[in-house]
């Protein structure tokens, strides 16, 4: 569904992503990690065409993704993205952020979005929250209002950024929990991630990156407990064992 073939991009002098192969099927999810700085983010932005590149390709279903292209509005309503600070408009309710994507950009009847919105805050556990402002609702629950409202848009796929760092322990069980249950569902997910024991839990496979390159890739269980590169194991062990 997702190929990346020989990706390169480069903040100025500063080439960040180096040479990127990666592909994402239906219905499977892949979590990238890596210690922050190794390209993940930049990666996930450059599928979603929020920042472009210099060469090689990005195809979502055969379709050439380019941050200037037109096509690229189309592109993210099929694929769309949840990020690390939650990106809710401050002025908007919670169903309104999420109602504001499929009225203004795919043209929806207003009642048909709210409607759809109304179960989606359900589904995410937060039907009393609709009319909610970002302000009074916890870290937790905006991020939730933030997967519903790129549910919402009713994609194939869903992109997410470290969806749980800005978020106080205690409140991330809640979000990986309504992760999970979209993955069991069969939602596409590529999911930048520090949550090892998600990884091993819900992908199917996982990719480490480090120096703006893939080092190693292969299914969760096998890459998390049996990594074969230096660089895959030494980011383990510090990861899995801090001091």
């Amino acid at each position: 569904m997702i190929t990346i073939k020989g990706l390169h991009k480069s903040f100025g002098n500063l080439e960040v992503l180096k040479g990127i192969d990666a592909t994402v099927e239906k219905g499977e999810v892949v979590c990238l990690i890596g210690a922050s700085g190794s390209g993940k983010s930049t990666l996930l932005r450059c599928v979603n065409g929020l920042e472009t590149y210099e060469q090689g390709a990005i195809d979502v279903h055969g379709r050439r993704v380019r941050a200037e292209d037109a096509s690229i509005r189309d592109i993210r309503t099929r694929v769309t993205m949840v990020f690390q600070r939650f990106n809710l408009f401050p002025h908007r309710t919670a169903l309104q952020n999420i109602t504001e994507g499929p009225i203004f950009v795919k043209g929806e009847p207003r009642a048909e979005a709210e409607a759809h919105g109304m179960a989606l805050l359900a589904r995410m556990n937060l039907a009393d929250k609709a009319d909610a402002y970002p302000e009074q609702l916890s870290g937790g629950q905006q991020q939730r209002v933030a997967i519903a409202r790129a549910l919402a848009m009713r994609p194939e796929a869903i992109l997410f950024d470290e969806p749980t760092s800005a978020l106080d322990p205690e409140l991330v069980g809640e979000v990986l929990a309504a992760m999970r249950a979209l993955a069991e569902e069969g939602m596409t997910m590529l999911v930048v991630t520090h949550e090892m024991g998600f990884a091993r839990e819900v992908a199917d496979r996982v990719l480490f990156m480090s120096g703006g390159r893939i080092v190693e890739q292969g299914p969760a269980a096998e890459l998390l407990s049996n990594p074969q590169h230096e660089r895959t194991r030494d980011f383990l062990s510090r990861i899995l064992s801090p001091m």
